[in-house]
């Protein structure tokens, strides 16, 4: 009797597929060189204020005008701007950052700097409109949500090693060499992106929508609004954090608590870009009732060096993860109209920094730094109900595509 063998045939294995990580880091560069230019008056405040001749409450609308510039251009640049090849644009606005930074570390007069503020806004404004879904069309199918994460580890950076190193280079050598450093930081990160990012291409004309329409999709609204009261109550503390520490007895520590928020939140990102595809929802209200605890920590702190380094830690643990949650949440509601939504986002997240900024400096001249913990509380209480109440849509338990 004959029996025969077959040799099974050896299945071609597919590629595991990776993320393109040198060009997603130097778009995490390019979301540094954005949001350490936005932040970084936070650190250098009294120095500037003096310098130009302006009080305190007066130079943090320094964080307003660049807010306000990102937050009236994002919806009609992205919409202008929608055919363009997406490395083109961020070209761009690198080098709006080049010159912008440089006019505001080199001007003396209070009025050209916040014009120079505004520039910077409006180059923050296409590259905010543009980060998340680059990100998203760089990687493979599966791994968007880590793409974004990783693009948006520049946030953490800045306000970890960025605004600490600016305000300690401020008190040392000028507030104004920080600005010139980022400068040349804007010019080198132009060279990598040319280098090493690939050229996306833009929307052609007949598959652009009317940006309101993202409004009618749902779950958009509720991730939008809450974008804009979440980060109007972060700003309202974080861009007067120097004269809140000031008033505590603190204020030669403003660096060292700003590291410590900083560190907070590149653990807080890290945390998220590892658990975002399948805990999105359980994640923001995470985030959420971190900053409410370090709120409540900072309201009863008082003089506690210890409390205050605690709170920091709490609220940078919260933080770090809110832009990559917000965008993905954004870019899922959203689904065919995810750009429109995306950029939507944008506009409401700076005009809320613009609303924080000039909120913080009422409530500074009016009723003091003690008053920012308990209006940061109060804001996060409507954040908390809308995360919760948007189950179905916005922040559902389980993201669409995700494992089971």
């Amino acid at each position: 009797m004959r029996t025969s063998t077959r040799t099974p045939v050896p299945t071609p294995s597919r590629p595991r597929a990776t993320l393109p990580l040198f060009a997603l880091l130097a778009l995490a560069t390019a979301a540094f060189v954005t949001s350490l230019t936005e932040t970084l008056p936070a650190g250098v405040l009294p120095a500037m204020s003096a310098d130009l001749g302006v009080g305190e409450s007066a130079m943090g609308q320094a964080v307003t005008v660049y807010a306000l510039g990102t937050a009236v251009t994002a919806v009609p640049l992205a919409a202008a701007t929608a055919g363009w090849g997406r490395r083109r644009l961020l070209l761009t606005a690198m080098l709006g950052f080049a010159a912008a930074n440089t006019v505001t570390a080199l001007s003396t007069h209070y009025p050209l700097t916040m014009a120079a503020r505004f520039v910077a806004g409006v180059a923050a404004g296409l590259v905010w409109a543009l980060l998340a879904g680059y990100a998203r069309r760089l990687a493979p199918p599966g791994l968007q949500g880590r793409a974004i994460a990783v693009a948006m580890t520049g946030i953490p950076l800045a306000l970890s090693l960025g605004v600490p190193a600016g305000t300690f280079l401020g008190e040392v050598l000028g507030w104004w060499v920080a600005f010139l450093l980022m400068t040349a930081v804007a010019l080198g990160v132009t060279g990598w992106i040319a280098a090493a990012v690939p050229e996306v291409p833009g929307r052609a004309r007949g598959e652009r929508a009317p940006v309101l329409r993202a409004l009618a999709v749902p779950g958009v609204t509720p991730v939008l609004a809450v974008t804009f009261v979440l980060v109007l109550a972060h700003t309202v503390l974080y861009t007067y954090i120097a004269p809140f520490l000031d008033r505590r007895g603190m204020g030669g520590a403003t660096d060292a608590v700003l590291l410590a928020f900083g560190a907070a939140s590149l653990a807080g990102i890290w945390f998220t870009g590892a658990h975002i595809h399948r805990r999105l929802r359980a994640l923001t209200l995470a985030s959420v009732l971190l900053i409410a605890a370090a709120a409540v920590v900072l309201g009863l702190a008082a003089g506690s060096a210890a409390a205050v380094y605690t709170a920091a830690v709490l609220w940078g643990l919260g933080w770090g993860g809110v832009p990559t949650l917000l965008q993905t949440a954004a870019g899922d509601a959203g689904g065919g109209q995810a750009d429109a939504a995306q950029a939507m986002l944008v506009t409401l997240w700076n005009a809320a920094m613009a609303g924080g900024g000039v909120a913080g400096g009422l409530l500074l001249d009016r009723l003091g730094t003690g008053s920012f913990p308990w209006a940061v509380l109060l804001l996060l209480l409507p954040v908390l109900a809308v995360v919760l109440a948007a189950r179905a849509h916005g922040f559902p338990a389980r993201r669409p595509g995700a494992a089971r």
